[in-house]
C-alpha cells in the first residue's frame, strides 16, 4: 500500500470516527457566551456542567441541556449563572471539533 493510499484510509477512519461520536453525543450547538446566558435563563433550575482549564490563557467551558438540545460555550472568563442553576464542576469538558 502506498504512503498517499495510508493516508487516505487513516483519514477516512478519523472522519468516520468522529462522525461516530456525532450521532452518539446528538446535537452540539456551540454558542458566543452572551447568547449561552441568554439561553440558560430561558430553562427553569439549568443543571450546568462547567470545567476550567487553560496554559498561558485561562478558559471555561459550560454545557447544558434544554428542550433536547445541549448547548455549549467557551469563554475567557467565569460567567454568571442564574440563581436557580445546578452546577456540576468537571475535570474536563470534550467536545469534537468538527
Amino acid at each position: 500500500m502506498s504512503t498517499a493510499v495510508a493516508g487516505a484510509v487513516g483519514a477516512a477512519g478519523y472522519y468516520a470516527a468522529i462522525a461516530n461520536a456525532v450521532k452518539a453525543m446528538g446535537s452540539i450547538i456551540k454558542l458566543d457566551p452572551d447568547e449561552f446566558q441568554r439561553v440558560l435563563v430561558l430553562a427553569d433550575s439549568p443543571l450546568v456542567v462547567i470545567a476550567a482549564g487553560g496554559v498561558f490563557a485561562k478558559w471555561y467551558k459550560c454545557v447544558f441541556s434544554f428542550k433536547g438540545l445541549t448547548f455549549y460555550c467557551k469563554s475567557k472568563t467565569e460567567l454568571m449563572l442564574p440563581g436557580g442553576a445546578q452546577i456540576i464542576k468537571a475535570r474536563k469538558i470534550s467536545i469534537p471539533d468538527i
